[in-house]
């Protein structure tokens, strides 16, 4: 028997974490995505219907924070904290309460900072039974996204944490700013996928299934999810601003099989002493006597427990650990491996 759990992933909602800052675009996405046949059986949670304006869509209300969209959508208002939200609607589901759904989009409000959902999401055992964090996408207006990464703390994590950039508004933007924001958001999140976004027309496929697991087992998308290659040029841009820099992103390789009674001690190490500077770490393991991946992934000191996958995406077995960071260079880290 292996130590760590298999992937449950099939038996699990996935959830989609939308955030961005404020008036970036969250609620021209979700009218566009929510219109479009194939995002029939969502959930969607919002703070609020009266902040978001899903007016025209709205079809039937089946109670008070739950309506039923003409798209086959449903949307749910948190109600309270989002973790009661969760549980409530997980159990509404499994007694057939509720139209079916098979997967969930999470509007956050424009000021959070994303690490409370993401640990809840990845680390509470009533919340992971029933829903698995599935991925991070984070809007950024064209035309005030600079001015919001320099001003906002929030921002810069939101857009630092997150899997998926969706830069909007580039049909209002100059060409120029919008070049040089896409480039910003290059450095300080290079592991993303960016996309631009006009009007909130997008391919709804784009805010899910970029986690590291394909719930139908075919093929897990590790590499994609974890895009190892990219966050390892550390030649820092010309015109970054002093705000940036505090934000890095790096890899650590490892080319033979992981000792086990090494690493998880290590790791709990750094958990330990860089906790508050550790935005998202993302890692696939080769573990000694284990044939499968094991996959990381945790927010500050919160990590999901670990998870073998069904198989290696290919034929490279080396170890891969991602750190987003904020004042915390790889230097540091490596050298606490180096002494572990």
């Amino acid at each position: 028997m292996s130590l760590f759990d298999t992937d449950t992933s099939a038996k699990r909602l996935p959830v989609a974490l939308i955030t961005g800052f404020l008036g970036s675009g969250k609620t021209t996405l979700l009218n566009r995505v929510l219109a479009d046949r194939r995002m029939a059986r969502s959930l969607v949670l919002v703070n609020e219907f009266g902040e978001v304006g899903l007016d025209h869509l709205l079809m039937e209300s089946i109670d008070g924070d739950m309506v039923l969209l003409q798209s086959g959508c449903v949307c749910c208002t948190i109600q309270g904290d989002l973790d009661r939200t969760l549980r409530d609607i997980a159990r509404r589901r499994s007694r057939d309460e509720t139209p079916p759904f098979d997967r969930v989009l999470l509007e956050t409000t424009g000021l959070a900072d994303p690490a409370p959902i993401l640990q809840l999401l990845l680390n509470s055992p009533m919340i992971s039974h029933d829903y698995r964090l599935d991925g991070v996408v984070t809007t950024v207006d064209a035309i005030n996204g600079a001015r919001q990464l320099d001003d906002h703390a929030e921002a810069l994590r939101q857009a630092a944490v997150a899997d998926r950039l969706l830069i909007s508004k580039t049909d209002l933007a100059e060409a120029a700013s919008s070049a040089h924001l896409r480039a910003r958001l290059g450095v300080l999140n290079p592991g993303a996928q960016l996309y631009e976004v006009v009007r909130g027309d997008i391919d709804p496929a784009l805010l899910f299934d970029s986690g590291p697991f394909d719930p139908a087992g075919k093929s897990d998308k590790v590499r994609q999810w974890l895009n190892a290659e990219t966050h390892d040029h550390h030649g820092h841009h010309h015109d970054r601003t002093r705000h940036d820099a505090h934000i890095g992103s790096f890899c650590l390789t490892f080319d033979e099989p992981l000792d086990w009674d090494r690493f998880n001690p290590w790791l709990m190490a750094v958990r330990a002493a860089w906790g508050d500077r550790l935005l998202r770490v993302k890692g696939v393991l080769n573990v000694e006597g284990e044939t499968q991946p094991l996959v990381i992934h945790g927010v500050h000191r919160t990590f999901h427990p670990p998870t073998l996958l069904a198989r290696w995406p290919d034929a490279d077995r080396r170890s891969r650990l991602v750190f987003i960071t904020r004042d915390l260079d790889r230097a540091t880290v490596a050298a606490s491996w180096d002494e572990s």
